[in-house]
């Protein structure tokens, strides 16, 4: 049997992460929704493209699997049904959702992760509170930090580095090879992809991979994509004044919707601020964007936008193969194509 993850009804809506990933690959938690899936179902092929012509079930790309739903969902998925949402079931309909959802998600990801498995030991410089919730793998490096685990698990990727006077409160999750730097204060649920660098103050926020926030600042309820940075002082506001709602512009011919009460910045891959750049309640930045100048940025910038101009598809593609040289990657020809046919649909 083969899973096709759909994505149909949501793919518009979960701009601009949508735009370089499909939605099986956005990560919330310490996974994404395919991974997931995948430690699930080992046995199962899981088809995001090309839908097969026989023997698959179509489940919806946007739920997220765990330990206790997983069985249900495919149950429903036989009969063409969707599994309605729940305690245990949980939908990403909204790009805010991935923050919304990341401390339900953690968790599950952690006891899906560490099940029968067990942690490399805690160095003894650390300061550790609740150390059964805290799993290290293989090749951390962790010394004179504090982790604190009593509000939620922490997860501590591969070859991953914690540098001293770290302050790292649960749920936590660092991904394969990431760094935390030196006097950090993170606040759960804040989960990080491969090979991120965390530094500043930082809540309830999400990193795909390499991307940084490495200096002073606060970013707080917030989505961060792949292959991003903020520049030293960039910090967001994830709350209004007067306490009211905050909204979402999710693109120039819709109206904006509803994320709560707390909600920060959302920013698709590729994109950067400069140092110093303060963002308000409710920003959306879309894909390959420099952001820099006097003011607040537009709580929504357009897809390739180069401070108040157009950034030139030759630059924008120089500069994404430059910050890669930097990480020991380079531009793919997957990314080329998929940078193209973005730029060329606006």
């Amino acid at each position: 049997m083969n899973v096709f993850l759909d994505e149909s009804r949501v793919r518009q809506q979960l701009l601009p992460f949508t735009n370089t990933r499909h939605t099986a690959d956005i990560q919330t938690g310490i996974l994404t929704i395919r991974e997931k899936w995948k430690l699930l179902l080992s046995d199962t092929d899981i088809i995001i493209t090309n839908l097969p012509s026989a023997d698959y079930l179509s489940v919806p790309a946007n739920v997220i699997p765990t330990i206790d739903n997983y069985q249900q969902i495919l149950s429903f998925a036989k009969e063409g049904k969707e599994l309605p949402e729940s305690d245990i079931v949980k939908y990403i309909e909204y790009p805010w959702n991935i923050f919304q959802l990341n401390d339900w998600s953690l968790r599950k990801d952690f006891d899906l992760i560490t099940h029968n498995r067990t942690s490399m030991p805690i160095p003894d410089a650390v300061k550790a509170v609740n150390p059964k919730d805290i799993f290290i793998e293989e090749g951390a490096k962790i010394h004179h930090c504090s982790l604190n685990a009593e509000a939620g698990p922490i997860y501590i990727g591969k070859n991953s580095i914690i540098m001293e006077g770290a302050l790292i409160r649960g749920p936590f999750a660092l991904g394969e090879s990431g760094v935390v730097k030196m006097g950090a204060k993170i606040y759960g649920a804040t989960s990080t992809g491969v090979s991120c660098v965390l530094g500043g103050e930082i809540k309830n926020a999400v990193f795909f991979d390499y991307s940084n926030k490495a200096h002073d600042g606060y970013l707080g309820d917030s989505v961060i994509g792949s292959w991003c940075n903020l520049g030293a002082g960039t910090t967001n506001s994830n709350v209004k004044n007067n306490g009211t709602e905050i909204f979402f512009k999710t693109s120039n011919n819709e109206s904006s919707v509803s994320a709560g009460t707390k909600a920060g910045l959302l920013m698709g891959d590729y994109s950067k601020s400069a140092i110093n750049t303060s963002f308000n309640t409710g920003t959306m930045v879309g894909v390959c964007c420099n952001i820099f100048g006097n003011t607040y940025p537009e709580k929504y910038v357009p897809d390739f936008s180069w401070g108040n101009e157009r950034y030139q598809l030759e630059k924008a593609l120089r500069d994404i193969d430059n910050w890669k040289k930097m990480k020991n990657k380079s531009i793919s020809e997957e990314e080329i194509n998929t940078i193209h046919k973005l730029y060329n649909q606006i």
